[in-house]
């Protein structure tokens, strides 16, 4: 747990914005005072719920994406503790553990030429140690048994999430992944495109369910992968939203039926929605609307054990907003769930 930080006090006061008669969220989260034996002090913690950031685009870049999501999670911290704290939610059962420390990474990258292919390679190579550091801690804090709520980050993390995940509960589990795009590719080394194939080959992926694939964004080559697989099902924004085939509604139960017949996790890529600054923007998606709806419906059933938000990048003039939308999803999926 070298690459773990601790959220403290003494960021917390940096962060917050008091306002007399009136209580706010991050004066009442819980922190961690040391670093020492992290799954013994989450397991006595009367906590049900623990954030964490993952700020790092190393899984971006080395898949050639566009850079700049590892600066959403010190957004989303800001929104996040500004809010209030009512009887529509108490941050009294949430934790905010901190972030792992991918500074290394992010700078070894930063010296990489991604046009050459040594240099992909190598780039790789780093997402598969932060897939390591990110499965470690996972695991702790799942089996500790509580709920990770995890701000990327690329969502190269797919992959940890999963595999911590299945090794916390012995078992393969299931996902529903909100998103654009499959991130489904081949294994060609780790990136953000093929977080999900990797978990399914090494065994720690069950069912799948993509929620609104951009049928113009998706090679005829991985939609006849996801069609040969029986435990993988998809829809597509484009039956949903533009021909209006299918109901919002009832393919946020379908996706529901396919991954929560045993333990699942919810990954929300905000490449999906539409005009929220992220690494592949898009004119046309979901709302942010639609994407709350569908994170307060799939986060109620009893069998989620994570949610994880990722690929938005918070610049200068969109962080504010960045990390009020994500800051929106968290406080949805708290509220489903109960605390």
């Amino acid at each position: 747990m070298d690459k773990l930080v601790l959220f403290n006090d003494s960021s917390r006061k940096k962060l917050l914005t008091k306002r007399s008669g009136e209580s706010k969220f991050g004066q009442n989260v819980q922190l961690l005072s040391n670093i020492t034996n992290i799954y013994e002090q989450l397991l006595n913690l009367d906590v049900h719920y623990v954030i964490l950031g993952l700020p790092e685009d190393v899984g971006v870049i080395a898949n050639h994406g566009k850079p700049g999501a590892c600066n959403t999670w010190i957004a989303v911290l800001k929104s996040l503790l500004n809010i209030q704290n009512n009887d529509f939610i108490d941050a009294n059962k949430v934790l905010i553990l901190g972030h792992l420390d991918f500074s290394d990474a992010l700078t070894q990258v930063s010296n990489l030429n991604v046009d050459k292919k040594k240099d992909i390679l190598k780039a790789r190579k780093l997402v598969s140690t932060i897939d390591q550091d990110v499965s470690n801690l996972i695991y702790q804090i799942v089996s500790a048994g509580k709920i990770p709520i995890i701000v990327g980050g690329g969502h190269n993390n797919a992959y940890g999430n999963i595999k911590g995940t299945a090794l916390a509960l012995n078992s393969k589990i299931n996902v529903v992944n909100f998103d654009a795009h499959s991130d489904f590719r081949a294994e060609e080394g780790r990136h953000s495109g093929n977080g999900f194939s990797y978990a399914y080959a090494e065994g720690f992926l069950e069912n799948y369910f993509i929620f609104g694939l951009h049928e113009s964004y998706t090679s005829k080559k991985i939609f006849d992968t996801l069609n040969k697989l029986p435990s993988i099902k998809y829809n597509t924004y484009d039956a949903l939203e533009v021909r209006e085939e299918l109901s919002f509604k009832k393919e946020t139960i379908r996706a529901l039926e396919h991954v929560s017949t045993d333990a699942f996790g919810i990954e929300i890529d905000c490449d999906a929605v539409q005009n929220i600054s992220s690494s592949a923007l898009t004119p046309s998606g979901f709302s942010s609307k639609q994407a709350r709806h569908f994170i307060y419906t799939i986060g109620k059933h009893e069998n989620v054990k994570y949610l994880h938000i990722c690929e938005a990048i918070a610049k200068k003039k969109t962080a504010s907003q960045t990390g009020k939308f994500i800051s929106y999803l968290i406080t949805d999926f708290i509220k489903a769930n109960g605390y």
